[in-house]
């Protein structure tokens, strides 16, 4: 048995950890340990071994011993908010250091002054070690013994150390937000196909490719230089299948030699002026009039007594099998955002150091929810102080694992949290799991002090249509419950009990809005028609059955834009034509004879897929993507016509191919259906089309009509193409605008081209969710909207409230004028003058 005796790391008084108050570390949730009430300004290593880490505000160092066991020493508490003030570091991550060597120098003075106490944890995070002596409180000196450590795991420390790689390559990252959660656990998955050890190294420090949590803690940001490294079997090619996926940017790449300025976090803003408004960032859009209420979020009582090693991994085990069933059958009825993010959760459950580091404190005596809470909680720390904010709003995401995990510990079912009607929810931040529970019809909007717009928080809130305002400050912590509040997210405002006047005008707007919803959804069944009587075909987007009926009892006219891609991301291999074929004929089904538009497999760019990796351009939006990727891979093509084809015989069912740029490019999607059309015996009939998503397609829209069946634009991709902007860049990203005068004239050059030869052209990008947009798409000539299931219902209210002759009228007028803002201006004064 391994001992390993460790020495104080600083002059002080010795006192135990149960005294240090701070229920973090008084409750041993982040380990076993003594702490240092200090009388110097100096840490020092209280044994050999290698930094893992410093924190960014200076506070902490982590430092992994030769034996293996890992220890953080935390000068004070509450030091974090210090900000760096007051300390300097002497060592880095990845330093070898030994016994003694001086790590930290404090100005005590300034620390003192901010802290709420200069007491000094030191615990042991992470090994197979328990603590069999330690001092006696009192009066202790640097380099006196402190602690004695003795190896309780059999070796695990020493196999651990025993990697050496057989293969290795090493790459720069091109992912413009570096390996974040998602990428993180697509590597893990593909490392676990093969026999072999495989770990990432940065900078000195190594984390194993089969934990994504591992993996975030190091960090990777865009243009890092890492090595991928592996022993084992299948070394040789699980470096290679690795290093291949990260080097096509898995959808993330951008160049090296221009990357985009970093996402600054959102700075907590001052306490609200006298006039009331408390300023925060637009996470879901939307404006809504309530009430305050705060959100308490229910937590089961933790079982602190462990009742044997053996009891409690069991338990454990249970527990972890009963939360993944839970979530797969979450996946089933979630929205397309929502199963990536329960994917991401899922994959923290098969997270092996997470589950290694859980049965290690399990087996030195924690209760199994003691161990979770400590693992979880202490890798969320580590991802919150992440200089890159994509992968600090990932923290929430463990979070949330952990306490869904902990009512399983329980053997109880989390409580409904009660909040009264039109509640707008203030909460410090939230969790993915507490927004997907929520009920949008009691809930108007949601406020958080902290968070970030592109938490999961903000997707799910946004793809349930609550409006929500983020990193609005600690100020909305004070807000008293039952103040009534105004949420404007176009304006990034939270009006705090507002006057009377402002009250009545906002209520008198929400009533208004909430008056068109119902009265739209009411007529949800009725055509698409104009007032002088043009039909104007309005379908849904869709991206898997489940969304089929309830976008046909919304009022969808068919399904404008399958996208077929979700049927091929997240999964080692392609779904085989059986398999397609199925599920696009059950979609067609439940279309019950209305129109089904698949669109062919969309992949490349922001959408990667594992199996077909693409290698690292300099830009990927103007790369292979789209078509590009099914002419690059002609059996993927092929099988993916054959299903559609075989769908054809359960509905109406057309294929449209997406990213054309070229007459050539439809040729030879035509010539592969025709030849897939004829082995089978079917389909010969079936329209084709083209998505219009490149000036270059808009441009020569008279040719690809002269061959194709219709022409559907995609206003999202042809929008940023036109305006030379990166939706993805937040550089530039607000000014991607759909209704910016030059993409509505490529618009308009479209639709002329594709009227020469009589064929329709329809919208099944944004803009056909935008009621600004729609008088202008059908006064350019578009005969069909392919919208958001959610806004199906509204745009069909408001085709049947215009004329064609108006529309006309309104779209000559805003082809003339050089601003967005005009357009809209002009558009929202026909609606006014409508009363829609």
């Amino acid at each position: 048995m391994t001992r390993l005796t460790l020495v104080a790391p600083m002059d002080g008084w010795l006192v135990p950890l149960a005294d240090v108050p701070d229920a973090v570390f008084a409750d041993r949730l982040l380990g076993d340990g003594v702490a240092i009430d200090p009388l110097a300004d100096t840490l020092h290593a209280p044994a050999a071994g290698v930094i893992v880490s410093v924190h960014e505000a200076g506070h902490a160092v982590t430092l992994r011993l030769d034996a293996g066991p890992v220890l953080l020493m935390h000068f004070g508490l509450e030091t974090v908010s210090l900000g760096g003030a007051g300390f300097t570091p002497l060592v880095r991550a990845g330093q070898r250091v030994e016994a003694g060597a001086p790590l930290l120098t404090v100005d005590l003075a300034t620390v003192a002054a901010g802290a709420k106490s200069l007491v000094t944890p030191i615990v042991v995070t992470e090994g197979d070690f328990a603590i069999t002596w330690r001092a006696e409180p009192g009066r202790i000196r640097v380099g006196e013994p402190l602690l004695t450590l003795a190896d309780q795991g059999g070796g695990r420390a020493e196999a651990k150390s025993a990697f050496t790689a057989s293969a290795s390559r090493t790459l720069r990252v091109p992912l413009a937000h570096g390996l974040h959660a998602r990428p993180c656990a697509k590597l893990a998955d593909l490392a676990r196909g093969f026999d072999a050890e495989v770990r990432a190294i940065k900078g000195g420090r190594d984390a194993r490719l089969r934990s994504p949590s591992a993996m975030m803690t190091l960090a990777v940001a865009h243009g890092d230089t890492i090595t991928i490294a592996a022993s084992g079997t299948d070394a040789q090619a699980a470096v290679g299948a690795v290093a291949d996926l990260i080097e096509t940017g898995m959808g993330e790449g951008k160049p090296f030699a221009a990357p985009a300025p970093a996402v600054p976090k959102p700075a907590a803003p001052l306490p609200p002026p006298h006039d009331g408004i408390l300023t925060g960032v637009a996470a879901s859009p939307g404006f809504a009039t309530g009430i305050a209420a705060h959100f308490v979020r229910p937590e089961p009582i933790l079982a602190h007594t462990s009742e044997g090693a053996a009891t409690e991994r069991r338990r454990f085990a249970e527990a972890l099998a009963a939360l993944g069933v839970a979530l797969q059958t979450e996946s089933g009825t979630a929205s397309a955002e929502q199963r990536a993010i329960v994917a991401a959760h899922r994959a923290l459950l098969d997270d092996e150091d997470l589950i290694e580091r859980t049965h290690a404190r399990i087996d030195m005596g924690d209760s199994a929810a003691v161990a979770w809470r400590c693992v979880m909680r202490n890798q969320a720390d580590a991802l919150r102080a992440a200089p890159d904010p994509h992968i600090a709003e990932r923290a929430d995401d463990l979070i949330d694992v952990e306490v869904q995990l902990q009512w399983r510990l329980a053997g109880q079912i989390a409580p409904a949290v009660a909040l009264p009607d039109d509640a707008i929810l203030l909460a410090d931040d939230l969790v993915p799991s507490q927004v997907a529970s929520l009920n949008p019809a009691r809930v108007a909007g949601i406020v958080t002090a902290r968070g970030g717009p592109t938490s999961h928080v903000a997707i799910i809130a946004a793809s349930r249509g609550i409006p929500a305002l983020v990193a609005a400050g600690p100020h909305v912590l004070t807000i008293a419950p039952g103040t009534p509040l105004v949420l404007d997210t176009a304006t990034g405002t939270l009006a705090i009990d507002p006057d009377a006047a402002t009250w009545q005008q906002a209520q008198a707007e929400a009533v208004r809005r909430a008056a068109r919803r119902a009265a739209a959804r009411a007529a949800a069944g009725l055509e698409g028609r104009t007032t002088d009587g043009v039909r104007i075909e309005v379908s849904a987007n869709l991206g898997k059955l489940a969304e089929a009926a309830p976008a046909v009892a919304g009022g969808a006219e068919g399904c404008g834009l399958l996208r077929t891609e979700f049927l091929f991301l997240d999964r080692a291999t392609a779904p085989d034509e059986d398999e397609q074929a199925a599920d696009y004929a059950a979609i067609a089904r439940a279309l019950a004879g209305r129109p089904l538009v698949i669109r062919l497999l969309d992949i490349g760019g922001d959408k990667p897929a594992p199996y077909l990796p693409i290698a690292p351009e300099e830009n990927p939006a103007l790369g292979l993507r789209g078509i590009r990727v099914a002419l690059a891979h002609p059996d993927i093509l092929a099988t993916q016509l054959r299903a559609v084809l075989r769908a054809g015989e359960a509905g109406d069912v057309r294929v449209m191919a997406p990213m054309i740029a070229k007459v050539s490019e439809l040729r030879a999607v035509r010539a592969a259906m025709q030849a897939e059309s004829a082995a089978l015996g079917v389909g010969g009939d079936m329209p084709l089309g083209v998505m219009v998503e490149t000036p270059a397609a808009a441009v020569m829209a008279d040719g690809l009509a002269a061959e194709c069946d219709f022409l559907s634009i995609g206003t999202n991709d042809l929008t940023q193409y036109v305006l030379a902007m990166d939706r993805g860049n937040p550089a530039v990203a607000g000014s991607v605008d759909g209704l910016d005068p030059a993409v509505l004239r490529m618009i308009d050059h479209c639709c002329r081209g594709a009227a020469r030869h009589g064929k329709p052209v329809g919208v099944c990008g944004g803009l056909a969710s935008d009621r600004l947009a729609v008088p202008i798409l059908i006064g350019l000539g578009v005969t069909k909207l392919s919208a958001a299931p959610a806004a199906v219902a509204e745009v069909k209210a408001l085709v049947r409230g215009v004329s064609v002759d108006r529309c006309r009228a309104l779209a000559a007028a805003v082809l003339q004028v050089s601003t967005a803002a005009e357009v809209r201006s002009l558009t929202s004064a026909l609606l006014g003058e409508l009363g829609l």
